[in-house]
């Protein structure tokens, strides 16, 4: 092993722990997850017997096949918001609509464990925005100075590209008074 190698003595966990923040980082990772296990609830109560000591205790329902439907969507959605962020809105506002559905339809939303939980999760997918790298972020922040610094009659400053010769701006051959001053002309 040569001394210039890097990364080669980082312990596999840290390595892979590291893709998962990166991966986490940019997708709504948490509104995914409340998500789901706000659908576990919902999908599980109306299916499940409590025993308590001798006696069991069957919270089936009539709508039990509505909630087992409810409660797959619901993990659907959070599984879609994790692989597939773009349609994160969608997802969201349909994880709430569902959430809601829940209520009269699965034992009171999975007995309020299922309603929150999924209800946080749809708020968390619409509320989420992807960040900025942060190259640009710090290309935006060289660019608000230039531009806070232009004075009033000056020209914005244009972006400058390497290897792309820049072509010279031509003088305008119309009068654009009419624009700027609504449609009505200057006598001068």
């Amino acid at each position: 092993m040569s001394p210039e190698s890097t990364g080669q003595n980082e312990h596999y966990l840290r390595v892979f722990w590291r893709g998962f923040r990166t991966w986490r980082g940019n997708r709504p990772f948490w509104a995914g997850l409340f998500t789901m296990v706000g659908g576990l609830p919902i999908a599980y109560f109306p299916y499940a017997n409590m025993h308590l000591g001798n006696v069991t205790l069957a919270m089936s329902t009539t709508a039990g096949a509505g909630s087992l439907i409810i409660g797959i969507l619901l993990i659907t959605l959070g599984l879609t918001m994790w692989f597939h962020h773009i349609v994160r809105v969608f997802a969201g506002v349909a994880a709430i609509l569902l959430a809601l559905i829940s209520i009269p339809v699965a034992n009171i939303g999975g007995f309020v464990i299922g309603f929150v939980l999924s209800l946080l999760g749809g708020a968390l997918s619409i509320a989420w925005a992807p960040g900025e790298p942060k190259a640009a972020a710090a290309d935006a922040g060289v660019q608000g100075e230039a531009f806070k610094d232009a004075g009033a009659g000056m020209q914005e400053p244009q972006p400058e590209f390497q290897g792309v010769a820049s072509v010279p701006q031509q003088p305008e051959q119309y009068d654009t008074t009419a624009e700027v001053d609504g449609g009505r002309h200057r006598a001068e």
